[in-house]
């Protein structure tokens, strides 16, 4: 979604055009669709839990027909083990669903996603929206524009 802050109101939500058929497009591919997200605005009691469940809600109304199969938040403060760039979070996922990391891709627009996406042992790919042309040298596997390139990316490499 665009960048948006500490968001706590569901009219600050906009995904990105294009995103729902992008992520469908991963779906009918196979994959796997989780959402693994830092949420320290609550430790730091700038949003609430539920000001930021309105903030979820809101933003996978927007993704329909796409679907997640499930989103991970942590609302910790740095220094937690579950925070990105630490990959509790996507270990969590793995475990739950199944998922081979080695054949996952973690796309993010930030250094931690990244980060991230490594430490779990995925390929990882920077989008260039959002806070990702802060972050374009962090070693990320690929960098694309936007999310909809990232998919396409995906997509072809297994093909």
């Amino acid at each position: 979604m665009e960048e948006a802050g500490y968001c706590s109101d569901p009219r600050d939500v906009h995904v990105y055009p294009g995103v729902p058929e992008a992520l469908g497009r991963l779906r009918e591919a196979g994959f796997r669709l989780v959402l693994v997200t830092n949420q320290n605005g609550i430790a730091r009691g700038i949003i609430t839990e539920e000001q930021y469940r309105a903030v979820e809600a809101e933003f996978l109304r927007q993704l329909a027909p796409a679907w997640l199969d499930a989103t991970y938040f942590c609302p910790d403060p740095p220094g937690s083990p579950r925070r990105k760039p630490e990959p509790a979070m996507v270990m969590e996922a793995a475990a739950h669903f199944g998922i081979d990391l080695g054949a996952s891709y973690f796309v993010g627009d930030k250094a931690s996603d990244i980060e991230c996406g490594r430490r779990a042992g995925t390929r990882t790919v920077l989008v260039r929206t959002g806070y990702g042309l802060q972050h374009v040298d962090c070693g990320a596997d690929f960098t694309v524009a936007d999310a909809g390139t990232a998919v396409e990316l995906i997509v072809g490499r297994i093909s």
